[in-house]
């Protein structure tokens, strides 16, 4: 019993050696390239009339800060929407090693909850998923092309198949300082 006792106690003086000499993950180039959209962001959109409603104007103030480690953009909104109300939300931004691509998840004060896969090709993202407007399911389709380090113009579509799509809401993100 005292040599079994001996023994795992010298193997986890070696487990503790050999993690503490472990080094800590880093984020990859893939993750670096989220860090255009950290920062404050100002949003203006045109909702296009929709059977949700009849459209109008939109605002939202953003606000994207790395987390610990560098994995993850962490992003808070407080919108304004003239057709649809106004509201809150949080997203978390990353990359998937294991799919290849960027991730996206939201969750808003309406209780929704949004996951989407996405890809930045040149200056423009492109984020994709499936949805529910009211009781009918929906893919989307969020483009973010970059018009300069401090600005982007959006378009945010919907397909009931992903073949012919139907702008939703348009418009243009300015940075703060």
């Amino acid at each position: 019993m005292k040599r079994t006792a001996m023994m795992l106690a010298a193997w986890m003086v070696l487990a503790t050696a050999a993690l503490a000499q472990m080094e800590a993950p880093k984020p990859g180039p893939e993750h670096k390239k989220l860090d255009m959209l950290a920062g404050t962001w100002t949003v203006e959109g045109d909702v296009k009339p929709n059977p949700m409603g009849p459209g109008g104007k939109m605002t939202e103030n953003e606000k994207c800060e790395w987390m610990e480690g560098g994995f993850f953009l962490v992003c808070h909104v407080d919108f304004k929407s003239a057709s649809m109300g106004n509201g809150a939300g949080m997203s978390v931004l990353g990359y998937s090693n294991d799919d290849k691509s960027y991730t996206y998840r939201e969750f808003n004060s309406w209780g929704e909850a949004m996951d989407s896969k996405g890809s930045l090709d040149g200056d423009t993202w492109t984020w994709l998923s499936d949805e529910k407007m009211g009781d009918t399911k929906v893919k989307g389709r969020f483009k973010m092309k970059m018009t300069s380090p401090t600005s982007y113009d959006f378009t945010y579509e919907t397909s009931p198949d992903g073949t012919k799509w139907t702008v939703f809401v348009d418009g243009k993100a300015t940075k703060g300082k």
